[in-house]
């Protein structure tokens, strides 16, 4: 099972939003005071509000990674109509791909695929400077891009990241306006630490991806994840040897 791909367009250099305010329902609302309503939900009752609040109207991104096991075992309860979908960028570990596979085989669900051109096409266009600044920006081409045109259609995004993950993350809150897409955000494991992923993994035997039991707590690309040794910050193995802590999607 592979899903099915939704083809995009070069992607957009003026970085223009969906919507420019946080609206509900077509009306203006206090992001600050939703942010404050859902803070105190658990992961399952942010979710079931989520799915009550928006409907149809929402995805729910997935990495592959033991955070995106969870929201798939946990919203496909709630919602088993719920649209999961993942940004491939065409250099994921071959394991990320089996775990694609086995999830979509336990929950007989499809994962939406949004990707670029093939790697030798963008190759090839990046080097007529017909596509994006080049290897500097491979994080802006293949992710952020992509990710915009994958949100282009719903009001609300749903995602893994935890507070713990790294400091750039600490304050995230579980439910805010997504400024960087337009849209609302939802982040029902802000909350969770490395304990209680685990702990529901293991108690509803979710399939998760084996590479973090081979060193990597966190896991991207082939080119920029690496396996990290005991001690080391979980998000040690991204973009090793660099500055760089975010992809983009995030912060």
């Amino acid at each position: 099972m592979t899903g099915f791909v939704i083809d995009t367009p070069l992607p957009s250099s003026n970085g223009d939003r969906k919507n420019p305010e946080p609206t509900l329902g077509g009306e203006p609302v206090d992001p600050a005071a939703l942010e404050a309503a859902v803070e105190p939900l658990d992961a399952e009752d942010a979710l079931r509000w989520a799915f009550d609040r928006f409907g149809n109207d929402i995805r729910l991104a997935v990495s592959f990674q033991k955070t995106s096991s969870v929201i798939v075992d946990m919203a496909h309860r709630i919602n088993p109509d719920a649209r999961f979908f993942y940004v491939d960028t065409g250099l994921l570990f071959p394991e990320t791909y089996e775990t694609r596979d086995r999830l979509a085989e336990r929950y007989g669900i499809e994962f939406e695929r949004f990707a670029e051109r093939p790697l030798a096409e963008q190759e090839r266009l990046r080097a007529a400077n017909l596509l994006g600044p080049g290897k500097d920006g491979c994080c802006a081409d293949r992710k952020v891009e992509i990710m915009r045109t994958a949100l282009s259609d719903v009001s609300c995004w749903v995602s893994g990241i935890r507070r713990i993950d790294s400091a750039t993350r600490a304050n995230a809150p579980k439910f805010s306006w997504d400024e960087r897409f337009g849209l609302w955000k939802l982040n029902p494991l802000a909350d969770w630490d490395e304990k209680r992923v685990w702990n529901y993994i293991k108690d509803h035997h979710v399939p998760y991806n084996p590479l973090h039991d081979r060193g990597y707590p966190s896991i991207g690309c082939m080119p920029c994840t690496t396996a990290v040794t005991s001690g080391d910050d979980a998000r040690a193995g991204r973009w090793a040897g660099t500055d760089r802590t975010e992809c983009g999607i995030h912060g």
